[in-house]
C-alpha cells in the first residue's frame, strides 16, 4: 500500500471496532464494516482511534484486528492505525507492526503530560524518532479530550523539523481561525500538509471553507461527509450545506459526550455495517427513550433527503 503524503484528501472515516456480544472482537463483522465504508466512497479508513476504543484491546487484538482491516481493504484505499501509547516502546512497536503489514500511516495524539510549546515540540520530536524516517504520521489535535491545547506555530515549527508528519486531523473547538493561520502560512511559504478535520463532521462546511482538505472522523452516516466534500470540491458549496443541513440533527446527537459511540454503534448496526452494536466494557447504553428519538431523527433525515432528491 502506497504511503500516506501531504497531498491526502477527501474522507478518511474513522471507523468503529467490531464486537460480539461477550466483548470479543467480531472479525466478520470487521469484513461486513469495511465493505461498507468503502461501498460508501470512503477515501480512507483510520482504525485504532479513539472512538474505536483502541485502549480497550490488546497488543495482540490491536495487531489481528490491524490486519483484518488491511486484508479486506487489499490496498483500494490508505488505512491509518493510531498507535498513541503512554510510552514510546509500545508506540514503535505497533508502529513498525502495522506498517509491515501494510498500513498508509499512522496517527498520534499528544499525552495530556505536555503543556508547553517546547514540550509538544520536544515530544514530537520523539514521536517522529521513534516511528523513523519512513513512517508518516499524522498530528491527532484533539485538545478536547487530550487537553493539549497546540497553537499554530508550534504545529508549523512540527511540520518544519519533521518531514514525516504529513497530516493534521484537526478537531480543535472553536478551531476554525487554527485552519485559516495554516493555510495563510503555507501561502507564504510554509510547507503545506494535508488537514483533515474531526468533530464528528459538525463544523465540516465551514472547515472546507477555510481550506481543510476533507474529514477523518466518524459518524452513522458516512456519505454525509463524502457527498459534502464532493459538492465542496465541485464549487457548489450551497449544494454542501444543503446535505449537511439534512444530516445535521443526528449528527448533533450523535457527539452526545461518553454517549456518542453507543449511539453510532447502534446506527451502523441498525443500517447492517456490524451484527452488534457492542462496545467494550466500560461502555454506556442506550435506553428505550434513547432509539425512540434516534428513530425519530433518522425518519426526518430519510424525509429531508427525499425533499432534496426531488429538488424541494
Amino acid at each position: 500500500m502506497s504511503r500516506l503524503t501531504e497531498a491526502a484528501k477527501g474522507v478518511y472515516v474513522i471507523a468503529v471496532t467490531p464486537f460480539a456480544e461477550n466483548g470479543a472482537l467480531d472479525l466478520p463483522s470487521t469484513d461486513r464494516m469495511v465493505d461498507f465504508y468503502l461501498d460508501k466512497g470512503a477515501s480512507g479508513l483510520t482504525i485504532l482511534g479513539m472512538m474505536g476504543e483502541a485502549p480497550k484491546l490488546t497488543a495482540e487484538e490491536s495487531r489481528t484486528f490491524v490486519r483484518r482491516v488491511l486484508a479486506r481493504v487489499d490496498g483500494r484505499v490508505p488505512v491509518v492505525v493510531g498507535v498513541s501509547a503512554p510510552g514510546f516502546a509500545a508506540m514503535g512497536e505497533l508502529s513498525a507492526s502495522v506498517m509491515g503489514d501494510g498500513a498508509s500511516g499512522v496517527m498520534v495524539a499528544p499525552p495530556s503530560t505536555v503543556r508547553t510549546d517546547d514540550q509538544i515540540v520536544s515530544y514530537y520530536g520523539m514521536v517522529a524518532e521513534t516511528l523513523g524516517p519512513d513512517t508518516p504520521f499524522v498530528l491527532q489535535d484533539f485538545p478536547l479530550s487530550t487537553t493539549v491545547q497546540i497553537s499554530p506555530g508550534v504545529i508549523l515549527k512540527i511540520v518544519e523539523t519533521h518531514p514525516t508528519c504529513v497530516m493534521l486531523k484537526h478537531e480543535d473547538w472553536p478551531g476554525l481561525a487554527k485552519i485559516t493561520a495554516l493555510r495563510n502560512a503555507s501561502a507564504a511559504g510554509s510547507r503545506r500538509i494535508a488537514i483533515l478535520a474531526g468533530n464528528g463532521g459538525l463544523f465540516l462546511t465551514e472547515e472546507l471553507g477555510r481550506g481543510a482538505d476533507g474529514a477523518m472522523t466518524g459518524f452513522g452516516y458516512p456519505e454525509m461527509m463524502i457527498e459534502v466534500c464532493k459538492a465542496f470540491a465541485a464549487g457548489d458549496a450551497d449544494k454542501a450545506r444543503d446535505i449537511f443541513d439534512a444530516y445535521l440533527p443526528l449528527a448533533r446527537y450523535e457527539q452526545q459526550p461518553g454517549h456518542g459511540l453507543a449511539i453510532r454503534k447502534h446506527i451502523l448496526a441498525r443500517r447492517g455495517a456490524i451484527a452488534s452494536a457492542a462496545a467494550r466494557k466500560p461502555a454506556s447504553g442506550l435506553s428505550q427513550a434513547d432509539i425512540a428519538e434516534i428513530d425519530v431523527l433518522i425518519a426526518r433525515q430519510e424525509r429531508r433527503l427525499s425533499e432534496l432528491d426531488r429538488g424541494l
